[in-house]
């Protein structure tokens, strides 16, 4: 699925509805709907653009440590599976 919005853009939008006040006319102008905004609102609300990015790559590393355990761990059941058997 494509990203239609990058997080610093997602950013000045909560930024400018903080201005305004208005989420409404905010959604319709961006083309989201309110539950989007509110998912963003929930995700990055009170970041800076420097924050997105950290997150960011904190997720990117996170997935690639759980990849790497996932990895250790079968290649440890595949081990002890051959360990197991008699011969």
């Amino acid at each position: 699925m494509k990203k239609r919005f990058t997080e610093e853009q997602i950013i000045a939008v909560l930024k400018e509805q903080e201005a305004s006040g208005q989420t409404g006319e905010l959604c319709r102008r961006h083309g989201i709907s309110p539950a989007t905004f509110y998912k963003w609102k929930a995700k990055f609300g009170g970041m800076e653009v420097s924050d997105a990015r950290r997150l960011r790559t904190l997720e990117a590393e996170n997935a690639r440590l759980k990849k790497l355990l996932a990895e250790t761990m079968l290649d440890n059941a595949m081990l002890k599976d051959v360990n197991a058997k008699k011969w």
